[in-house]
């Protein structure tokens, strides 16, 4: 927690750091109840998680779209000119007890804090590590990429397979790596991965090394039960071993649980007073739009009963 300087630079009804679409649609509800609203926004534009989703939205309750970035812009626009939004800029502290944040060489006060900053997805230290090509962000996106090539893709869940799938109609082969003896993934997409001629389960594995001269050329795999190290030649490599949540600013100042994902009630009440979270961050069992954007109005009605009490 940061030492109060003594001068609040501006300040809010409602203060939203994150601008998907939970903290969107929270920004939104707040300016519909008459409130004044900040959206802190670490990128250059408005989104989150979301602009990264590079299939069709087909799921969302009245609106389709081609793909997120789609219906980002589709949910920004809703925002227009009545929002203020603060984008390339992420908050350095959060002062629970006085009620204000500092961001970007400014102290800002709000009345009530709703806390939508979203999960990154997670990657492993050997990818990281790698410093050359061959690394995919997105299966959707870069399917171009893979036309005759090999791709491991380490994962078990919907989002490992479904990419498995899609690049399979691209890429020679597919090797899905995965660390357990069982997929999680919706048992359509295991289904119709085991039926593809091109794509091959490695189970009760993990990837521990990439190699490469400044291209990847190959991983190594080891057995999780047998100890036994395999090498697997690719030109590339996907990840998708789930998402962890955005949630350091509020660590110690909020109950998370084991995760770090925020603890919050059925109206998106954190354990701190003020102090709301809403999306992913908040909600590790159901990571949509759709929730993330109910979880934000939720917040936005239930702080203002707040604020009447103040």
């Amino acid at each position: 927690m940061s030492e109060n300087k003594g001068k609040i630079d501006r300040k809010f009804d409602a203060v939203v750091i994150g601008g998907g679409p939970a903290g969107m649609s929270a920004a939104v509800w707040f300016d519909d109840l008459g409130l004044s609203v900040l959206i802190v926004e670490k990128a250059a534009e408005l989104g989150g998680l979301m602009r990264s989703i590079f299939a069709p939205i087909t799921n969302y309750l009245g609106r389709e779209a081609a793909n997120g970035r789609e219906m980002s812009e589709r949910f920004a626009a809703q925002l227009s000119s009545r929002i203020n939004v603060k984008l390339s800029a992420k908050p350095a502290a959060i002062n629970a007890a006085e009620n204000f944040i500092e961001c970007g060489g400014e102290t800002i006060g709000y009345g009530v804090l709703v806390f939508a900053a979203g999960v990154r997805r997670r990657m492993l230290p050997a990818a990281m590590e790698f410093s050359g090509d061959g690394i995919l962000t997105s299966g959707a996106k870069e399917r171009a990429l893979v036309q005759g090539r090999r791709v491991v893709i380490v994962g078990g869940g919907d989002a490992a397979l479904e990419n498995a799938l899609i690049l399979s109609e691209y890429a020679d082969a597919i090797t899905v790596v995965h660390r357990r003896d069982e997929f999680s993934a919706r048992s359509e997409f295991v289904e119709r991965a085991a039926a593809a001629d091109n794509i091959l389960f490695v189970m009760e594995s993990e990837l521990v090394k990439l190699d490469g001269d400044g291209k990847l050329r190959s991983v190594s795999v080891r057995n999780n039960t047998t100890g036994e190290i395999v090498q697997i030649e690719t030109d590339h490599l996907l990840v998708r071993i789930g998402t962890e949540p955005n949630s350091e600013l509020l660590r110690g100042i909020v109950e998370t649980d084991e995760r770090g994902y925020i603890i919050v009630d059925a109206n998106c009440r954190t354990s701190a007073l003020n102090i709301y979270a809403a999306g992913d961050v908040a909600n590790p069992l159901s990571p949509t739009i759709a929730t993330a954007a109910g979880m934000g109005a939720t917040a936005a009605k239930t702080a203002l009963s707040e604020l009447i009490k103040s």
